[in-house]
């Protein structure tokens, strides 16, 4: 990736480069109140490091700096001062014919710096560090653009129709992304210094620019948090409760950011992580955090990610199982088919890592929720019946299948009997011949059963139909009789 970067330029980015991932690899440095936000992103983070640097672009004449290879090893450092001086310059990147000579400088410059780092031909003192996270935080630290609703004014569309807009400085950013993330996975790197710069309100800049509509710069987020999380083993808690707030302002307020699913990703291998036994922190943001992310409209663009974790919560500790089956349950969508087929797909996987004592406490519950899916639009009901294609799920529900056949008995029989979707119908069947075979009995029970009610329910019919019709008798002899006192 980097070659190619090194052969882009200062090219306008075109959209196949926002399908690029980054490197593994992560993280990020700051040292200054720089407040990355605007007005209808949500406030700012008021956690400031103990140093506070000033973070104000170069100003003056960019000049070009000699190569590392052509100065003697004792001058380096100096020169890599010099070049993320030249890097500090800031530069309007919408006009692709404006100071043409000063991106050039200005992309050598951070490839050349990218390469130290990268090739580890020598330590960079603390002043060299503190320099060059000042720099990285004048690239990358800025206001985000609005959402093009919120230029125009009109009504929020769907996100999943919305075109993403893709920053134009994006050839330097990448680079500056690069060279921070080559300096968080460096073996050089000492976490006892560079925590001086990576600090609490670094991260919570960083966690900021999730909201960039960019992929390509939520991908290179994504990667640098996740490692500054598994290097800097001091900011872990920080972490987590800093991503826990976004999520918590997303869900009750503004149910708008581009980064959710990459911040789940980063999650989902941090919930990979957690020994047991389960710490009650963690079962907390599963949930407050975890499972409410399940109500927002635009579940869809994150619920594969959302789905990972939760399913790894229940891998991790099976007795979450009988909470996470109860939390899906509350947030199940009443109208929406496309999130009910989701909501199914991720119960399966929820249902496979549980056991019969778990199941035993939302059976009841759950299975009065698939027999309302059973019912349901052809493809919700077919996405249920899939449910008994899953061997543990079919296990489960034989051992307890004295409770549960008597809920859904009567959705499968209103499928078989007037369901128009002739795959809905043959799937029924089969999972009536299911019942059959593993209890004759208790299905004929269940059959007299539903018998009786639908006897009992056209008997109750007919008298309500007789009842009506002897008022409407009554009442046209009463208004005849009106009409002749009148």
């Amino acid at each position: 990736m980097f070659k190619k970067m090194m052969k882009g330029g200062h090219k306008k980015p075109s959209k196949s480069d926002s399908t690029d991932p980054p490197p593994s690899g992560n993280n990020r440095n700051s040292a200054a109140p720089v407040i990355v936000n605007h007005g209808s992103r949500g406030g700012a983070s008021t956690v400031n490091s103990g140093v506070v640097m000033p973070l104000t672009p170069s100003s003056g004449t960019m000049e070009p700096v000699p190569l590392f290879r052509d100065v003697p090893v004792s001058e380096r450092q100096n020169i890599f001062l010099r070049k993320l001086h030249v890097c500090c310059f800031s530069l309007d990147f919408t006009d692709t014919l404006k100071s043409v000579r000063e991106k050039e400088i200005k992309r050598q410059a951070l490839i050349e710096l990218v390469e130290f780092i990268q090739s580890g031909s020598g330590k960079i003192s603390e002043n060299c560090q503190e320099e060059m996270i000042r720099m990285i935080s004048i690239n990358i630290f800025r206001c985000l653009p609005p959402a093009s609703h919120e230029n125009t004014g009109t009504e929020p569309t769907d996100p999943e129709e919305e075109e993403p807009c893709l920053e134009p400085a994006w050839p330097h950013l990448q680079l500056v992304y690069e060279l921070l993330l080559r300096y968080v996975v460096s073996s050089d790197t000492d976490t006892k210094v560079a925590k001086r710069y990576i600090d609490h309100s670094f991260v919570l800049k960083l966690l900021d620019l999730f909201d960039s509509e960019d992929p390509r710069e939520r991908e290179y987020l994504k990667t640098i948090l996740h490692r500054i999380y598994g290097k800097f083993m001091v900011h872990r808690p920080f972490i987590r409760k800093a991503i826990n707030n976004i999520f918590y302002r997303f869900i009750y307020e503004t149910e708008r950011h581009c980064g959710i699913g990459e911040l789940l990703e980063i999650l989902g291998s941090i919930i990979n992580g957690f020994a047991l036994p389960m710490k009650e922190e963690h079962k907390l943001f599963l949930v407050r955090a975890l499972l409410p992310l399940h109500k927002p409209k635009s579940v869809v663009m994150y619920h594969q990610q959302l789905s990972y974790c939760i399913t790894q919560f229940v891998e991790k500790d099976f007795k979450l199982a009988d909470t996470v089956i109860r939390g899906l349950l509350k947030y199940w969508p009443v109208t929406n088919c496309q999130k009910e087929i989701l909501f199914l797909g991720e119960l399966e996987e929820v249902l496979e890592a549980t056991q019969n004592a778990e199941f035993q406490r939302c059976m009841v519950q759950l299975f009065k929720q698939i027999s309302r899916c059973l019912n349901s639009s052809f493809q919700v009901a077919e996405r249920a019946l899939f449910l008994w294609n899953n061997e543990h799920i079919v296990g489960l529900i034989a051992q307890n299948r004295t409770v549960i056949l008597p809920i859904i008995f009567e959705a499968f029989e209103r499928n078989i009997e007037s369901h128009w979707n002739q795959a809905v119908h043959g799937l029924t069947v089969n999972v009536r011949k299911m019942f059959i075979e593993m209890d004759a009995e208790l299905f004929e029970e269940c059959q007299r059963n539903y018998a009786e009610k639908q006897a009992k329910a056209k008997e109750e019919a007919e008298k309500r139909e007789l009842n009506w019709k002897r008022l409407a008798e009554a009442a046209a002899q009463n208004g005849v009789a009106d009409m002749v006192t009148d």
